[in-house]
Formats: C-alpha cells, structure tokens, sequence
C-alpha cells in the first residue's frame, strides 16, 4: 500500500468518525434525516460532479449505470441500518462493530473475487486491526450477555459495508467510474428511494432540519467526502488493503466517544488502538 493510498485512508478515517458522531447525536432520525442530508449533499456536490463529466469525460454505458443504481441501494441499506443501530446502541458499540465486520467480510471476499493476494505482514495487519475492533467492542458483557439490537443492527451494518466495499472497487477501478461521480450518482438513488417516505412524514422533516441544520450539513459534507477518498485509493490499491486501514476510524470513533458522549473504560480502548495502529503501519509497509 503506498504511503499516498495510506494518507487518504487516513483522512477519510477522520472525516468518517466525524460524520458518525454527528450522526449518533440525531439519534432516531431514520429514514428521514438520510434524505435530509441527501438531499443536501446533492447540491453541495452537484458542481463538482458537472465538473468531473465536462473534463473528464467518462464513458457511461448500462453496465456503468447498474453499477451506480446498485451501490446507491447498498448504501441505502447501510445507512437504514446504522442509524437505527445508533437510535438504540452506543456509539462505541455499533461503530466498531460495523466498521470491524466490513473489511474483515471485504477482504476475504477480495481474495475470493478478485484474486488479490496480501503480503504475509499486510495479513499480520489485518488480523491486529480486526482484534482490535473485537476487543473495543467487549465492554462490560455486552456481547456475552447475548446479542443485543446494538450488535445486530452493527453486524448487519458490516454486510452492507463488505458489500458496497466489493461493488464499489469494481465500479472504480475495472470500469473507470470517477469515485466522485460514483459517489454523487449513489447519493441521487438513496434520496430518490426516500423522498416518498420523507412526503409523508413531513412534520418530521421539518422538526428535523429545525433542531439538527448543523448535523444535516456536517454530514451532508463528511460523508461523501470521506469516501470519495477511499474510492480514489481504491482506484489503485487493492480492497484487501483500503478496506482494514479505514478502521483507525475505529481508534477516532472510540475517542470521541469517550470525550465527547463519556463513554469510558479507556484502559480497554487504549489496548485495541495500539493493536489497531500497529495493524495500520504493518498494512502500509506490507
């Protein structure tokens, strides 16, 4: 993985535990608060996706459209899930959880598909930034106690992000979709599938734009930057590699829960950061 993949792995990480964090403060917004910020993120991007098809000029056939309608309906299931996991688990519970599922399915689906083959350390990588994700997420017997809705809905978060993980490579790298276009088309499909659900909960619209504007925008703006980031690595790295260095997010995510929504136990996380870090380096030198 080269040092230039590695550093924007490592900002969209920031911007993506950003986006979460806004997000778990909206709390129960549902289907409605993804349209919200949707919508916004269509007219904030909306230049820069002109811009990208004026002077690049990518070949869009129908092949390349699938590819854009299905990773928005992946995205649209991704997003569904998280933030009902947010409405009813921690910060700290289903962030890790989905972020550690996602590559960990992400790869092994990589070697299978696309016949990449990890160095042996970038495998050490690997398996220290998926302990880590584990050993955040094993708080107080929250996962002995049985599976709570938190660690469903975390898990099934992680399906989706293998998946549109997998799509989305395909989209970029083999069909030579520009991952800002990739990513503005996704958008227009998650918020024309809402805007049905948002026209007839328009009160709830409305209360959510009144008492969460600087919410809406902060991820109007992170979320698609963020992975327009990882879609660019993706371009030229392998998924087996993107995929595990996302999740010193994970590291970001559990600080700022800790700071931030005083969720503690700090020993533990200072733990899982260390492995995960060390997975990080392991992951840029293999």
């Amino acid at each position: 993985m080269t040092l230039f993949a590695l550093a924007l792995v490592l900002a969209a990480a920031v911007f993506h535990a950003t986006w979460n964090l806004l997000a778990k403060r909206v709390g129960d917004g549902g289907a409605v608060f993804i349209w919200l910020f949707g919508l916004c993120s269509l007219v904030i991007y909306a230049p820069l996706a002109v811009a990208v098809v004026l002077v690049v000029g990518p070949h869009l056939g129908p092949v390349q459209y699938l590819f854009m309608f299905g990773s928005g309906v992946l995205h649209l299931g991704y997003f569904v899930l998280l933030q009902r996991g947010y409405a009813v688990g921690d910060l700290s519970l289903v962030y890790p959880l989905a972020r550690g599922t996602g590559p960990l399915l992400a790869t092994a689906a990589a070697i299978v598909l696309f016949d990449e083959r990890p160095s042996a350390l970038a495998f050490v990588g690997i398996g220290l930034i998926t302990a880590g994700v584990f050993v955040l997420t094993s708080e107080s017997g929250s996962i002995r106690s049985g599976l709570g809705a938190g660690v469903v809905y975390g898990l099934l978060t992680g399906v989706f992000i293998a998946a549109y993980t997998i799509w989305d490579k395909q989209a970029v790298s083999a069909l030579m979709i520009p991952p800002l276009l990739q990513s503005w088309a996704t958008t227009i499909v998650t918020t024309v599938l809402l805007t049905p659900v948002a026209m007839t909960h328009r009160k709830k619209v409305r209360a959510l734009w009144r008492a969460h504007k600087p919410e809406i925008f902060g991820v109007a703006v992170l979320s698609p930057l963020s992975y327009i980031l990882v879609l660019t690595a993706l371009v030229f790295t392998a998924v087996s590699y993107v995929a595990p260095a996302r999740e010193i997010s994970i590291l970001i995510g559990a600080v700022m829960g800790a700071r931030l929504l005083s969720e503690g136990d700090s020993t533990r996380r200072l733990i899982a950061a260390g492995a995960m870090v060390v997975g990080v380096i392991a992951l840029a030198l293999g």
